[in-house]
């Protein structure tokens, strides 16, 4: 079982590239603080796995505010560890805007049945 992570940033906001890496990185970052404070055992083990093996991550594509929020509502559903990103508003965006989600780690079958029908961002 390979263990992945996938991580979904928002087109339509026409973040710059230093913005677009740095939401990417919170997104990332909240998953596995999620994972460290729950009681799920199953997400520890696919956090170890993840780590041992590279942490392995895809960066997507979605053109809106709710495909992004569908993606995360999905990963809800699935049991899956993930985050969602609402910016500061320091910089780019206005306070609040949804940004990213990261979906996992979790084994590749389960983050693809959610990620697998986007391109790269």
């Amino acid at each position: 079982m390979a263990v992945k992570q996938a991580i979904v940033l928002r087109r339509d906001l026409n973040m710059g590239k230093g913005k677009a890496a740095a939401q990417a990185a919170h997104a990332s970052c909240e998953a596995v603080f999620s994972i460290l404070s729950s009681r799920r055992r199953e997400w520890k083990e696919w956090l170890d796995k993840w780590r041992i093996e590279g942490q392995k991550k895809i960066v997507l594509r979605v053109e809106s505010l709710e495909e992004l929020l569908e993606i995360y509502e999905k990963a809800k559903i699935e049991g899956l560890p993930t985050s969602l990103v609402a910016d500061a508003g320091h910089t780019q965006l206005p306070p609040g805007t949804k940004t990213a989600v990261a979906v996992g780690p979790a084994p590749e079958e389960l983050v693809d049945r959610i990620t697998g029908h986007l391109k790269l961002f």
